[in-house]
């Protein structure tokens, strides 16, 4: 049986990575912040880890909870949008730290954890970001520091996979997905966009690392 981590697994994307693996018969690992959310994925038959990706100290005792497991696939959902203004406005430093720890910070924290790990299995190591993270995509400012987070997550991400050769690393668009993020409007359901993802991430090998993926099996431009 494979094993999976789910770093931020408590509703949206997250969650439904843990719905799909379990149907796939997958050992789930799924990280959350709150015990309430702990419980309704031990509910679900998953294994629970309680953690906050912007305390170091919580990353640290995730690889405790993980010191005898042997991961196949580990999945970071974990992520913020922050304030939706662009240009026109100065983001004060509260804002601009508290998406950067989320989005960023906990990412890289993460790598230098789990990497290792992953090493051991040949595994998979996958990031959701977005298409605002594309620099050759972007049309506006709105949402500019959520863009610049995901544009430094997949810089953070395609140079670690330098670092570590028997890791398969990708950044995943999820697309514009019905989501408490994404909102009602948004043309993708939570079901298809992971449907979609977990069938690209099947298919993905050691030539594909550091690579920039969508759900619709598209591959992004940076």
């Amino acid at each position: 049986m494979t094993s999976a981590l789910i770093i931020g697994a408590s509703r949206g994307i997250g969650k439904e990575f843990v719905t799909q693996l379990l149907n796939s018969e997958w050992t789930v690992y799924a990280c959350a912040r709150d015990l309430k959310d702990i419980d309704l994925l031990e509910q679900q038959g998953a294994k629970g880890i309680l953690l906050d990706v912007t305390d170091p100290t919580s990353i640290v005792g995730l690889g405790r909870s993980l010191d005898v497991v042997d991961l196949d696939l580990v999945i970071y959902v974990a992520g913020i949008y922050g304030p939706e203004f662009g240009s026109r406005l100065v983001p004060s430093a509260a804002e601009f730290d508290k998406v950067m720890h989320t989005n960023v910070l906990g990412a890289m924290q993460s790598i230098a954890l789990l990497a290792p790990m992953l090493e051991i299995t040949k595994g998979k190591f996958i990031f959701i970001s977005s298409l605002m993270g594309s620099i050759s995509a972007t049309q506006s400012s709105f949402g500019w520091i959520y863009r610049a987070s995901k544009a430094a997550l997949n810089m953070s991400v395609k140079a670690a996979s330098m670092d570590y050769p028997r890791v398969t690393f990708s950044v995943m668009n999820p697309g514009w997905v019905k989501t408490d993020m994404g909102g009602e409007s948004a043309p993708t359901s939570v079901d298809q966009s992971v449907k979609g993802m977990l069938s690209v991430i099947s298919k993905l090998s050691l030539n594909d690392s550091g690579s920039f993926q969508s759900f619709d099996e598209r591959s992004m431009n940076w």
